[in-house]
C-alpha cells in the first residue's frame, strides 16, 4: 500500500496535527501548530502541514514553510532564518517495524512529500533540517544536497554526582565551590524570556553579527506553548539579572536554544561566579530529576564556543542540512530579512 500525503490546515486541523506531533519521538515544541503559525507570521511565510498516511495510520509529518517573493518560491523547514530549533521531517509508528519495512516506509513517505512539493509549490530552492531524523538516504537518492552539521548532546543518566563527575575539573570546581547564598537560579517568566533574547542580541551586535530572533516572537512562544515547553532559566545576584538560558523541552530532551552568553560588562554587580556553568548545571540537574534523557547543547560548529560546551563531556552528534535548487536564493532571503 502506498503512502498518501495529506495537507492539514494549521488553524482548523491544529488539534489533529498536534496529536501526531505528540506521538512522534522526533519532534519538539516548535512542531506544534501554535508554534508553526508564530514562525510563519514572524518570517512572512505560508505554512503547510504534510502528513503521510498508510491507510488510516499516520506514518510521518513534515512542516513546510513557503517563502514567495515575486515569481520565485522557496520551501523551508524550519522557516528561513527563524532561529527555531530543529524541524524537518519526523516519523510515527516506525520503531515496531523490521528494518526492511522501515526503510521502505521512510522512502515512500519522503518521496510522497517530494512529489507534493513539486506539484503544489514547484520551489526554486529548498532547505530542510534533518536532526532527529537519521535516514537521509532518500534525499540523496532524489538528488538533494546533504551536508553534515554537528551538535553536542549530554546524556542525563546516573545520579547527580555521576553527572557532575563527568564534567571537566574546572566546571566541577566552578559548580561545587560556588557560594549558594551569593546567587539564585530559577525558572523565570515571560519578561525574563525577553531579557535573555535582548542580552543575546546585544552580544551579536557587539560582534558585528546579524541576529534575527525578535523578543516579541520569543515572548509569544512562551505565552502560547504548553507549560514547560519553553523554560527561561535566569541567574540573579542581589536581585539583578545577570544571565539566562532559554530551554526548549520535548518528551526526552532539553535544548539549549538561546542564551548562555557572557554577562553584560556594565552590570552593577561584581561577582566571580561562573554564571553560565551554574546555569547549564541547573538545567541539566533539573532535567535529570524530571526523568529527561538528553541535554542538546544545540551546535558544535564554532571552535571558540565548542571549548566551553565540551567541558560537560557531551557526545558529538551529526545533523544534516538538505538543500536543492538555485544557488543564491538563500542570499535573497537574507537580504529581505535585513531590509525588514
Amino acid at each position: 500500500m502506498s503512502i498518501e500525503i495529506t495537507e492539514l490546515d494549521p488553524w482548523q486541523d491544529a488539534d489533529e496535527w498536534d496529536r501526531y506531533v505528540e506521538r512522534s519521538d522526533g519532534t519538539n515544541p516548535f512542531f506544534r501548530a501554535d508554534a508553526i503559525r508564530l514562525q510563519a507570521q514572524d518570517t512572512e511565510t505560508t505554512p503547510h502541514l504534510l502528513v503521510g498516511f498508510k491507510g488510516q495510520e499516520a506514518v510521518g509529518i513534515f512542516p513546510i514553510f513557503e517563502f514567495t517573493r515575486g515569481p520565485v518560491t522557496g520551501a523551508f523547514s524550519p522557516a528561513p532564518q527563524s532561529w527555531s530549533c530543529y524541524l524537518g521531517p519526523a516519523l510515527l509508528n516506525v520503531d515496531k517495524l523490521k528494518q526492511r519495512k522501515a526503510d521502505r516506509r521512510i522512502k515512500r513517505f519522503l518521496e510522497g512529500c517530494f512529489e507534493w512539493l513539486e506539484t503544489e509549490l514547484s520551489p526554486l530552492y529548498t532547505q530542510f533540517a534533518a536532526a532527529e531524523f537519521d535516514d537521509v538516504r532518500p534525499f540523496v537518492w532524489n538528488k538533494y544536497n546533504v551536508e553534515p552539521e554537528y551538535t553536542y548532546v549530554v546524556d542525563l543518566e546516573g545520579s547527580e554526582d555521576d553527572l557532575l563527575d563527568r564534567f571537566s575539573s574546572d566546571a566541577r570546581s566552578n559548580i561545587r565551590n560556588a557560594d549558594e547564598d551569593a546567587y539564585t537560579i530559577e525558572e523565570g517568566d515571560t519578561d525574563d524570556v525577553e531579557r535573555i533574547v535582548e542580552q543575546v542580541a546585544a552580544r551579536y551586535e557587539n560582534q558585528g553579527r546579524a541576529f534575527h530572533l525578535s523578543p516579541e516572537f520569543a515572548r509569544s512562544l512562551h505565552r502560547t506553548l504548553p507549560d514547560g515547553s519553553l523554560r527561561p532559566y535566569v541567574c540573579r545576584v542581589d536581585g539583578e539579572f545577570l544571565g539566562g538560558i532559554l530551554v526548549v523541552e520535548s518528551k526526552t530532551t532539553r535544548y539549549r536554544w538561546q542564551g548562555g552568553v557572557r554577562p553584560d560588562a556594565d552590570t552593577t554587580v561584581s561577582t566571580d561566579l561562573a554564571i553560565n556553568d551554574l546555569l547549564d548545571w541547573h538545567v541539566m540537574r533539573d532535567g535529570l530529576r524530571d526523568g529527561l534523557e538528553y541535554y542538546d547543547l544545540v551546535g558544535a560548529g564554532v571552535p571558540s564556543i565548542n571549548r566551553y560546551k565540551a567541558k560537560f563531556n557531551p557526545r558529538l552528534v551529526t545533523n544534516y542540512v538538505i538543500t536543492s535548487g538555485a544557488f543564491g536564493f538563500d542570499l535573497v532571503v537574507d537580504r529581505y530579512r535585513k531590509y525588514r
